[in-house]
């Protein structure tokens, strides 16, 4: 087991930088996802995703956006939009070549906060 946090092992801040926006071209060309997305500063979004995956990767930078259950109450957000969020950044890591270990603990980190994105229990696969 490496001594790197996995925001290390994935390549730093540079690569979670390109990683959340190769994301986030999937997630608003996905048609049931884009509408949670319409009216959304993408700009300020990109930047607190960034901080956000910085912060569930274990990176050197803390999460200062709002809480998570509050952001996303009241949005229509189900447990399958979740998983279709979910299964565009397995392809996304996939797709950039991030190994297999590495893709189960990113998955595994983001799947803890389904109950704050949904306010259901479960977990998106």
């Amino acid at each position: 087991m490496s001594d790197k946090s996995l925001f290390e092992r994935l390549g730093g801040a540079d690569t979670v930088d390109s990683m959340v926006t190769e994301f986030y071209d999937r997630v608003l060309a996905d048609p049931e996802l884009e509408p949670f997305f319409k009216n959304a500063n993408l700009d300020k979004l990109l930047a607190m995703q960034r901080e956000f995956f910085t912060a569930a990767l274990d990176g050197p930078l803390p999460y200062t956006g709002l809480p998570l259950n509050y952001a996303h109450q009241d949005r229509g957000i189900e447990r399958k939009h979740f998983a279709l969020f979910v299964n565009h950044l397995l392809e996304t890591l996939k797709d950039r070549g991030v190994q297999e270990d590495e893709v189960g603990d990113v998955i595994a980190r983001v799947n803890t906060y389904i109950t704050d994105i949904t306010g259901s229990l479960g977990s998106a696969g």
